[in-house]
């Protein structure tokens, strides 16, 4: 998980400047432009609402199973940045040394079982419900350990031929990925990325999730403005860790290739700390959900403001320039408003098991014993 944290923002500014030059063409039509930005625009708040949505339901089952996620602390979300720079110009070195061809072609291989996987898992229950009650299935499990006397479990898994069949229709769009690069499949890839990211990744505390948009706010303003390193990787890296949309789709249908882009981390960074609000909102049982349509308006404000300013003035704009201040200002200011500062800033999302309820479950278990 923290490798996948690490890599989604330094990936995910290069696509900003990729998104810039990609907006500098003349489009097909205003109308063709006009589809593709909207476009853009639902592809992005889609994963934020839905993934936000299911973050509530897999943090719950993991709170009630004893399961500790991990999560990102103080100290992690301010070396977040500088960690993501570093991650930034290795690839940036990597691709001055080694063929793009051949980096891409590895990347592609990653991303494709990457990809059908997340993919998998997004549309498994939806593929299984409308499966035919004839059809035939059948459980498997499968368990993979080490060592002979004192065996150690490494592997527990269980499924069915409702979930092989839906991961080879999943390859299936892999392999078209693979084979014709389409924006299609790239989008599908995609959103399944963001789905997963929004839901599965946590930042615990709000405070956290001040300091890591903070800092990647500095981030990404100095590495679209300050060098040229985003725009070359960008133009080199080739893999579904972007949303596309053709911008002349309407001329040359689905066989169109001048594109508007948009980074995964554009969504996923602010989407994690949206879905905390989410979960900050069930947590205080009043039945509302005020914090999270704050911050999600406060979203939707600050992507329309990056793809207008990026429009008019046809030059690389860092998107969290725009998204941090809005997804940060909106709650902060509704909970100012609501006196509800101090328990925003005091909720914890998994909070950490004291000593005292420790020896209290200690004591427990021993009074079980001894009855």
């Amino acid at each position: 998980m923290a490798d996948t944290v690490t890599e989604a923002p330094a990936v995910n500014a290069t696509m900003n400047e990729t998104a810039a030059n990609a907006t500098t063409k003349i489009p097909a039509t205003p109308e063709g432009m006009a589809i593709a930005y909207g476009s853009l625009c639902l592809m992005a708040v889609i994963p934020i609402f839905y993934g936000a949505v299911r973050s509530v339901k897999y943090h719950t089952d993991q709170r009630e199973s004893g399961d500790k996620p991990e999560t990102m602390s103080h100290k992690d979300a301010a070396m977040f940045p500088i960690i993501a720079s570093g991650t930034l110009f290795g690839i940036y070195l990597i691709f001055q040394i080694f063929s793009k061809e051949y980096i891409n072609l590895l990347l592609a291989v990653y991303f494709f079982f990457l990809g059908v996987f997340a993919l998998a898992n997004l549309v498994g229950p939806l593929f299984s419900r409308y499966i035919p009650a004839a059809f035939p299935n059948m459980e498997y499990h499968l368990i993979f350990t080490q060592g002979k006397e004192k065996k150690e479990e490494l592997m527990n898994y269980e499924f069915d031929r409702k979930d092989i069949l839906c991961h080879a229709v999943c390859a299936v769009i892999g392999v078209w990925y693979l084979v014709k690069k389409h924006w299609i499949a790239n989008n599908l890839f995609g959103l399944a990325f963001a789905i997963s990211g929004v839901e599965i990744l946590s930042l615990n505390r709000i405070s956290t999730g001040l300091i890591l948009l903070g800092g990647l706010f500095v981030y990404d303003i100095f590495w679209v403005f300050g060098t040229n390193v985003m725009v070359t990787v960008a133009k080199s890296f080739d893999a579904p860790i972007k949303l596309v949309f053709p911008q002349d789709l309407l001329e040359k249908g689905l066989a169109a290739n001048n594109f508007a882009m948009l980074g995964l981390g554009d969504i996923v960074i602010p989407g994690i700390f949206i879905a905390l609000l989410l979960r900050f909102d069930v947590s205080q049982k009043k039945n509302s959900k005020t914090y999270f349509y704050a911050s999600f308006l406060a979203y939707c404000l600050g992507l329309g403001a990056t793809i207008l300013v990026m429009h008019v003035f046809k030059h690389a704009q860092p998107a969290l320039l725009y998204l941090v201040p809005a997804c940060t200002s909106f709650p902060l200011l509704t909970a100012l408003i609501k006196g509800e500062l101090k328990e925003m800033f005091s909720f914890e999302d998994h909070p950490e098991k004291t000593d005292e309820t420790t020896d209290e479950k200690t004591d427990e278990k021993k009074a079980k014993k001894e009855k």
